[in-house]
């Protein structure tokens, strides 16, 4: 072994406890690069491979009734590669044992097969056989959270008539990844599941013989996706069709696609963090080693070393630390990534995971980590290899020291003498100082991201559902109903107060701008629904106009005054222009309101509603949950509370697995720092300190005037942490926003006290590693003249 390798392998282990420090926050960097986007290609592969072996349809629409013959028509559109049709009901189940409300989605399954499009994917049981009227196939997640293995029985009510089902299998598919009732926040799979069952008894059920209600279209390569929408609407429009639309307006797709998309966010952000804090560090030690080492360096140039190998010695162990950080990181970042992507795939149904890592993105993190190292400690290695021998052999100049700020303000008597020590060495070096500084409040920042999500969520569900959506229940009818139903509803025991509602689809339209969604119509001075302003008061519906949900208006760039087309999607499907007249504040989906005697005229009809909304006494819940499911007018019925706890259920998980991360990646950025600045500063006051023992210090008042610097320095750091964490989480917030949901940018005290303490504890912990150093100062050694 050469002799400048052998002195590389006593200064690694020399600083050991530095460098282990520092890789620590490498591995922060490549783990979570790892993790985010090994999560990101594992989901895409794996949704890809599902979509295709499972034939998941480009495009999807539904109808009230339409005879088979128009699917040849349908299959003539110039692109449609291939068409199914169906029957889908949305029914109540009774489940034994079960005394909440159930729903389901009842689609029809030719028998024994999977279907030509949206293929289930049989997870346990067979497929439904021919001749058999009751045999069902349930959606895995309602199957588990039921404990309803083949061969169990439950009743379904179907199209006003109670049948008794049997379940023969387990199945899954692309279609329903992500399962939400109709009119509900959340899934639930305790409450709404999936049943396929044979398409002849439910045909038979509806009056569907020789027809179909839903259709769904694979397109080929070189077709035009709104073309065929446009031809396929047409064709639909006389049959009750409602506009078809295309696989990227599918609710379990854009769920997933938005969850691929925060993974890039991450993957962005937080790696800049770690990479960032890590080069400080490697240029912060390399520069001081170097310094310690002036003479050594010069004594190997005076032997024949050159400059090319003095920096590529130190530029070595450099990439020795590094290196460290990478494998370790490499493995960390497989193992979050596995985790994470294990949780997506429960989340999202997904019937199986293939785990991708691609060896591109390896390479790309090890190389972000090396040219991040060797970029933040260039200057430091250009130093070493220039310096003369002649100058490396005088020790460096002494510093220059000048009064203090507070010293040229008259305040020094405000202060003891070892606070103005502390004083004068942070500002007599105020860059690394504020390097410092900045990188202790980043891992305060960090921190802070796993608390703002828990914390966001928890106003989410408080302002959509105590504030805004105030029922204890929703009753969905079979189809639109005359008002006076809810007589019916008003007279059951324990129901304290009824509102009913008119809900369309339209397709709202502003200058070039178009977005489809809906319209609902609602009671005005209503209780159970009310809409709030920005400042989360509530607004008065007016007799004319609309009320927008404010990211709804900020996706068609229109404001109060401006005049809305709206295409209602039902009925004769009118087009009118309504003025709008504001904007409502909601985080969970985008939606238009009107009074509902105003939709009411709009479509032309009387007094008629889609639903209603119960509050409830919580004595006769049951009672009234009976009642509803006896009544053949009602489709469903959905609980908030219980999808609320079904929210929270699913999600915790998530919570608990991202607040574990960014709580372990934070902490080894205050570790890294503040112990390497302790470390650094340890050495470069070794001979001051060990002086002041001399004349007499105790070995607390040294280490009151050592580690007090870097106290300051955390204390300093906590504010400007929280300001960081604040913006980082509104970042964040800003790019997590969607259609589907908005992330509102809420910081509880808990959030910023935890982020704080985790920086304290860190602190505390490598001043106690360093007062153990102070116990070993060699008072002799270090006082002995270098001259």
């Amino acid at each position: 072994m050469k002799a400048l390798d052998k002195k590389l392998w006593r200064e690694l282990w020399g600083m050991r406890m530095q460098a282990l420090a520092i890789a620590m926050v490498i591995v922060g960097g490549v783990s979570i690069f790892i993790m985010s986007l090994s999560t990101l290609d594992s989901l895409f592969e794996t949704r890809e491979s599902y979509y295709r072996n499972n034939h998941f349809a480009h495009l999807f629409a539904s109808l009230k009734r339409a005879p088979l013959s128009l699917i040849k028509r349908i299959e003539e559109i110039p692109g449609v590669e291939r068409v199914e049709h169906r029957v889908i009901a949305y029914v109540n189940i009774d489940v034994a044992g079960f005394d909440d409300p159930v729903s389901a989605h009842l689609m029809s399954l030719p028998e024994n097969s999977p279907g030509l499009l949206n293929q289930i994917y049989l997870r346990s049981g067979r497929l439904l056989g021919s001749g058999s009227d009751n045999e069902i196939l349930l959606s895995e997640e309602f199957a588990r959270a039921h404990k309803l293995q083949s061969g169990a029985k439950l009743s379904a009510t179907i199209n006003g008539r109670r049948k008794s089902l049997t379940v023969v299998g387990h199945a899954l598919s692309p279609e329903y990844m992500y399962q939400i009732a109709p009119g509900a926040m959340f899934p639930d799979a305790m409450r709404y599941g999936i049943v396929w069952m044979a398409r002849k008894p439910l045909a038979s059920a509806y009056d569907m013989e020789g027809a179909f209600n839903n259709v769904a279209l694979t397109l080929s390569k070189d077709s035009n996706e709104q073309d065929v929408i446009d031809q396929l609407d047409e064709l639909l429009k006389p049959y009750g069709g409602t506009g078809a639309f295309g696989r990227k307006d599918q609710l379990s797709h854009r769920f997933l696609s938005e969850e691929l998309k925060q993974q890039k966010t991450i993957a962005t952000v937080f790696p800049i963090i770690f990479f960032g804090v890590a080069a400080f560090l490697l240029n912060v030690v390399t520069s001081r080693l170097i310094s310690l080492e002036r003479e050594q360096i010069a004594v190997l140039k005076a032997f024949g070393y050159s400059n090319f190998a003095i920096g590529w010695h130190y530029s070595k162990l450099v990439l020795m630390i590094v290196s460290i950080g990478i494998i370790a990181g490499i493995g960390t970042g497989i193992w979050m990534g596995k985790g994470m992507s294990n949780i997506y795939m429960q989340l999202y149904s997904l019937p199986y995971l293939i785990y991708v890592l691609k060896p591109q993105v390896v390479i790309a993190a090890a190389l972000i980590s090396i040219s991040v190292a060797i970029l933040g400690t260039l200057y430091a290695l250009r130093t070493a290899a220039a310096l003369p021998p002649a100058q490396g052999m005088r020790p460096e100049p002494p510093a220059i020291y000048r009064p203090l700020m507070i010293e040229r303000w008259g305040l020094q008597h405000w202060f003891s003498q070892p606070t103005r020590m502390i004083i004068r060495h942070i500002e007599r070096r105020p860059l690394k100082s504020f390097l410092t500084t900045l990188g202790i409040s980043m891992a305060c920042g960090t921190m802070m991201v796993g608390g703002f999500q828990e914390g966001a969520i928890n106003h989410m569900v408080e302002v959509q559902f105590g504030m805004s959506q105030r029922s204890d229940l929703t009753a969905i009818y079979t189809e639109p109903t005359s008002a006076k139903s809810l007589h019916s509803l008003r007279s059951l025991p324990g129901v304290e107060q009824v509102e009913g509602f008119r809900a369309v689809p339209a397709k709202l339209t502003f200058e070039h701008r178009f977005y489809r969604t809906g319209v609902q119509g609602i009671q005005p001075n209503g209780d159970l629904l009310r809409l709030l302003d920005s400042r989360l008061e509530p607004i008065d519906l007016p007799d004319q106009g609309v009320i927008l949900t404010d990211y709804l208006a900020e996706l068609l760039h229109i404001k109060p005054g401006d005049m809305l087309s709206m295409q209602v999607l039902e009925g004769n499907r009118p087009t009118v222009q309504a003025l709008v007249v504001g904007t409502a504040k909601e985080y969970m989906g985008v939606n238009v309101y009107m009074q509902q005697d105003a939709l009411n005229r709009l479509l032309k009809e009387g007094n008629a509603i889609s639903g209603a909304w119960l509050k409830v006494d919580a004595y006769y819940q049951k009672e009234v949950y009976i009642a509803l499911k006896n009544m053949p007018r009602i489709a469903g019925v959905i609980e908030q509370r219980s999808a609320i706890e079904s929210f929270y259920d699913t999600m915790a998980e998530t919570i608990l697995f991202f607040t574990f991360i960014s709580t372990l990646l934070g902490s080894s950025i205050a570790f890294g720092v503040i112990y390497n600045s302790m470390r650094i500063a340890l050495s470069e006051r070794n001979r001051e300190l060990a002086s002041l023992r001399v004349l007499g210090f105790r070995r607390s008042e040294v280490a009151y005037i050592l580690l007090g610097e870097l106290g300051l320095l955390t204390l300093l750091a906590i504010p400007l942490g929280l300001l960081i964490g604040y913006g980082l989480c509104a970042f964040l917030a800003f790019q997590f926003d969607s259609d589907l949901y908005r992330i509102p940018l809420v910081l509880d005290r808990d959030v910023f006290a935890f982020a704080a303490l985790v920086v304290i504890v860190s602190a505390l912990i490598s001043a106690a590693m360093i007062w153990r150093n102070l116990a070993h100062l060699d008072m002799v050694a270090v006082l002995k003249s270098k001259e």
